[in-house]
């Protein structure tokens, strides 16, 4: 159920028959600063008293009357200048809660008008290992792949790789003249770093060497049957290294297609460019200025679209086509939203990548909108990683923090933790279970620590406190989830399935039902603004008021009525903290 889309109709409804009004009104629904004023509040009367020449308080008096008189209201009152606080009944919120028991998609209502949606996240490079700058799109990414499918949204999430350009060139020459078989047998990445450094600082050095590495990239692109064997090599084995860090991560593609599944398209798009004038040679290379742009000039462009003010000034150009002849990523960008509509028939793309790519990607959302593609283009950013100093996080000796090591540490964290708590009889982990459980643990946790930041912004690596099992982190969610398991395992209840009216009356349970009632608007929320961190806010709330409901009701001692209201609440907070872990891209244990 979507309450809050519920209750705004009603009162809007309300509002318009209470007042006697022709149109319908806006109720401005909000939720209530303080629980102690209510769930919700009405600031509609606000709105129209200057419209109507009347006081806030005498058009919140009729609606909250109006209001009261609704079985999902059990208090409506007049507040401050004008504003209506309600308070929901609890027997009504039980029987929405118990329906949602019994609901494979636990209220959360597919949307009106489902898309199809590319997300394109991730995107390493081939022949490098992946970085902790790579933790958040993918993970932000994989996490925005669950919240657009629970909503309806058909999703197809692609991994588009670096896996094609003028580096190639360079390990190709360079793995002829410095590589070590061996050294790719044992670790092809690491080689590959290797080799690739040795051949950019020879070219840098070496001009015949640097012709040559264009000499064999030129081969490569031509089709040679021996350079094409070695790239589908370098591929290959990049993607093994990948595929295992993914299933650490627990994340899945639909799609690989890198930046070489377009290059035969890349000459027609330049092409496309300059017929159109949207593009035009300078100094040899062909660019596309925005700041001397008229849309309206460019047969095709969407109608009525207007460059954003930022590129109205921007006197850099967006380069398609260097003076070399060679492509850039911005040519096999706009490639790829043709062929993600006319291919494959997106509605919408979705790219999750870091704010330093804003200006990239608004010049490319721009010339699509040139080229007459109307299809939704979003672009998904998010800050950075930052050590102990507030700067990029780093080695000590200054390098990139490999995702393998940052994974490494927070499970041998966990490790310490996990077994810490075991000697002291807090947590009750079989040692035969203990390095899933750790792994479990401690991967959800790095993912906790990114996905609860609103992803705009930076965030400090902290792993001692994400490891933590108390406050607002990953383990100690996934403990009131293993708790929920717990009660009924001891219980000997079938947890799967289980179904109970629901009628909340201690305190503790109707503040555990005041929060659980809310989850299909929050995940609506998070799908809409591609926003995680709300998921990860609802969970620690879910966490905290069963926590409390756990300690102040005792659930399997009790008897009937409350019995059965008690066991359906653990039931749903249990099948929420789920639900709510798994579109975050977190595992869970049935054991702690």
């Amino acid at each position: 159920m979507l309450l809050e889309r519920y209750l705004d109709d009603l009162a809007a409804a309300t509002m318009q028959e209470a007042l006697g009004l022709e149109e319908r009104p806006r109720a401005l629904l909000r939720t209530t600063q303080d629980p102690k004023f209510g769930d919700y509040q009405i600031n509609g009367a606000m709105a129209l008293a200057k419209r109507l020449k009347k006081a806030p308080r005498d058009l919140a008096g009729p609606i909250a009357e109006a209001m009261a008189k609704h079985e999902a209201i059990a208090k409506a009152d007049v507040a401050g200048p004008g504003f209506v606080n309600l308070t929901l009944d609890a027997g009504w919120l039980g029987r929405q809660l118990a329906a949602a028991l019994g609901d494979a998609r636990l209220g959360v209502d597919a949307v009106e008008a489902p898309e199809k949606i590319v997300v394109d996240f991730s995107s390493p490079n081939i022949a490098k290992q992946m970085h902790v700058g790579h933790l958040r799109s993918t993970i932000i990414g994989w996490s925005l792949v669950q919240l657009y499918r629970a909503v309806g949204h058909e999703v197809i999430g692609d991994n588009h790789l670096g896996d094609w350009g003028t580096q190639f060139g360079l390990l190709i020459v360079g793995m002829r003249e410095f590589g070590d078989e061996g050294a790719l047998e044992k670790d092809a990445i690491a080689e590959l770093e290797r080799v690739y450094k040795l051949a950019s600082k020879k070219a840098k050095e070496d001009e015949a060497f640097a012709e040559s590495a264009r000499a064999e990239l030129a081969k490569l692109q031509g089709g040679d049957p021996e350079n094409t064997a070695l790239w589908e090599r370098f591929v290959a084995t990049t993607r093994q290294t990948l595929e295992a860090i993914y299933a650490r991560l627990g994340v899945r593609f639909d799609e690989w297609l890198g930046e070489s599944a377009y290059d035969a398209m890349l000459p027609g798009v330049v092409e496309t460019l300059l017929e159109k004038g949207i593009a035009r040679e300078d100094q040899g290379a062909i660019c596309v200025f925005f700041h001397d742009m008229d849309p309206g000039a460019i047969e095709g462009a969407v109608e009525g679209y207007a460059l954003p003010k930022r590129l109205r000034k921007q006197k850099q150009p967006f380069i398609v086509r260097k003076k070399d002849g060679a492509f850039l990523y911005s040519t096999t960008d706009i490639a790829t939203v043709l062929h993600r509509k006319e291919e494959m028939g997106a509605d919408r793309s979705v790219y999750v990548v870091g704010a330093p790519q804003a200006l990239h990607f608004e010049q490319l959302f721009a010339v699509m909108r040139l080229l007459g593609v109307e299809m939704g283009l979003e672009h998904v950013s998010f800050g950075s990683v930052l050590g102990e100093d507030g700067k990029p996080l780093k080695t000590r000796d200054g390098k990139t923090v490999k995702l393998k090591d940052l994974l490494d540490e927070a499970e041998q964290k966990t490790r310490e933790i996990v077994e810490a708590s075991r000697a002291e009889g807090k947590l009750r982990i079989a040692e035969e279970d203990l390095d899933e459980a750790v792994a479990t643990i401690g991967i959800g946790a790095v993912k906790w620590a990114d996905l609860m930041q609103n992803r705009a912004t930076d965030y400090k690596y902290d792993p001692e406190k994400m490891c933590s099992f108390k406050g607002n982190a990953g383990p100690y969610v996934q403990y009131q989830y293993a708790r929920v398991r717990s009660l009924f395992a001891e219980g000997g209840l079938e947890y799967e399935g289980f179904e109970a009216p629901i009628a909340p009356e201690h305190e503790a349970e109707v503040g555990l039902a005041r929060v659980l009632i809310r989850f299909g608007d929050v995940v609506h929320r998070a799908a809409e603004g591609s926003l995680p961190n709300l998921i990860c806010d609802h969970l620690y709330e879910v966490a905290s008021a069963y926590s409390r409901f756990y300690t102040q009701c005792p659930v399997l001692k009790s008897e009937g009525e409350t019995r059965e209201t008690r066991l359906g609440l653990a039931a749903l907070a249990g099948r929420q903290l789920e639900k709510g872990l798994e579109l975050l891209g977190i595992e869970v244990l049935e054991r702690m």
